[in-house]
């Protein structure tokens, strides 16, 4: 363990989880009651288990509408930071939690350039030092605003082992001209991690974020990997992710024993104006005392990846939550969601 601290699993308990709200200045203005109840949804479950914080510029506006939803006791869980924004994933522009060499909480502030400069993010970037300023945080900050990363792109066990992607960190307009040795030695410093596990193959067609891990793989307690896995030879996936669960297959953890392995399926094909959306049930998000887990109207399928989640997490209780809305933008609920500790 890096005895100058760790990045915390999502696991682990924690005191609040971030909303950043849509609104009609967003690309979810055509849809904005659709998303809305989807958001709505997702904080009836955070609420019942721990804090809410809402980003939004329009607070009054998110107050009324969470009023007719919440009861009185969700209510008192919500605290609500006022910033502009150009989006709402939260999971991307959000603060970044570690713990220290004294076990205190620090919060890494990363550069967020809308996933390699595809789309506008200034606003969106300057979020966590607004949110920051609030006090709602408890933790030290950290500017590292130097260095282009998401929350999307990584994965800790907790135990100074962080997971990432290839595809993310070497895509163009992110930390150019640094190589992969150079980006894995930048991740073990600012991360705190003792090493970097780097999958080579895997993505999602129409993933705007060049194979974020969370939409592929996720770690679990006890040294669990859930991964997205496609049995269809007809399927685009099936080659990439098969070549993706061979790459699993021969991982070892830190101690030198094979990772369990549990696969999710993929979601049957869901296209919108005939473009495929990169559905994925591996973007779920742990709370505490139970996992939110997206499900896009697909009975057989919802139903093995529920059973799948609760197998790497047989002590909480298993949140189903509609992503179908969610998915039009591309994203999926991990992506909308940052837990801090």
């Amino acid at each position: 363990m890096n005895r100058n601290g760790r990045m915390l699993a999502e696991w682990e308990r924690q005191t609040a989880v971030q909303l950043t709200w849509p609104h009609d200045q967003t690309d979810w203005a055509e849809m904005l009651q659709e998303i809305n109840a989807t958001y709505i949804e997702m904080a009836k479950a955070i609420t019942e288990r721990e804090r809410l914080i809402v980003v939004t510029p329009h607070i009054e506006e998110v107050d009324g509408l969470l009023k007719r939803h919440l009861s009185d006791c969700q209510m008192q869980q919500v605290a609500y930071c006022g910033c502009d924004t150009n989006d709402t994933w939260a999971r991307d522009h959000g603060l970044i939690s570690l713990e220290d060499a004294a076990n205190e909480p620090v919060l890494l502030d990363f550069k967020f350039n809308g996933w390699g400069e595809k789309f506008e993010s200034a606003k969106d970037n300057a979020i966590n030092a607004t949110l920051y300023q609030t006090r709602l945080l408890k933790g030290r900050y950290e500017n590292h605003l130097d260095f282009v990363l998401e929350g999307g792109a990584i994965e800790s066990d907790g135990q100074g082992t962080v997971f990432t992607t290839t595809g993310c960190l070497m895509a163009p307009h992110r930390n150019q001209p640094l190589t992969r040795d150079e980006i894995e030695v930048q991740l073990k410093q600012r991360l705190r991690a003792d090493r970097v596990m780097w999958i080579d193959n895997g993505n999602l067609v129409g993933d705007d974020t060049d194979g974020h891990i969370d939409t592929l793989v996720r770690i679990a307690p006890d040294d669990t990997l859930l991964y997205v896995g496609c049995d269809d030879p007809d399927d685009v996936h099936y080659r990439p992710l098969k070549a993706m669960e061979e790459e699993l297959v021969q991982w070892r953890t830190a101690a030198g024993s094979a990772y369990r392995l549990l696969k999710l399926p993929l979601p049957n094909p869901i296209f919108r104006n005939g473009e495929r959306l990169p559905a994925t049930y591996a973007n779920f998000l742990v709370v505490n005392g139970a996992v939110l887990c997206p499900v896009y109207g697909q009975a057989e399928n919802d139903r093995l990846a529920l059973q799948q989640i609760q197998q790497a997490y047989p002590d909480r209780e298993m949140v189903p939550v509609d992503c179908r809305s969610i998915i039009a933008q591309h994203g999926s609920l991990h992506c909308c969601t940052m837990q801090y500790y």
